[in-house]
């Protein structure tokens, strides 16, 4: 795997904060329900596709949380241009994913406790 630039790095923390900002304000709909957190943000070299990482409380609403999100990228996009639109000269396409590593801790913890 190419170690990422520093280019790549300052993109990827700027979309991170837009993204979850995002969510917080304009994109409130989505996550209806739960408490969702981008936990990480993973860009091409080129800075034209981003891979956005999710984590959902509570962890069986994933699923639905994340169905609404992909249907609604166009709108995430959209919302992330109007904020990076001095920074970046093309818009990411995005894909979100669930993180499930916070699950998977609280599953070894639950069973740690038996």
């Amino acid at each position: 795997m190419e170690k990422e630039t520093q280019r790549q790095k300052k993109v990827s923390r700027s979309i991170m904060r837009d993204i979850s900002d995002i969510f917080q304000k304009e994109g409130k709909e989505y996550t209806r329900g739960a408490v969702v957190s981008v936990t990480q943000v993973r860009i091409v070299p080129d800075l034209s596709y981003a891979k956005i990482y999710l984590s959902v409380f509570p962890f069986d609403k994933s699923e639905e949380i994340l169905e609404r999100v992909r249907t609604n990228d166009w709108q995430l996009r959209m919302w992330l241009g109007k904020r990076v639109r001095t920074q970046l000269r093309i818009v990411p396409k995005l894909t979100f994913h669930i993180d499930d590593s916070l699950e998977y801790v609280a599953n070894i913890d639950s069973l740690l406790a038996k």
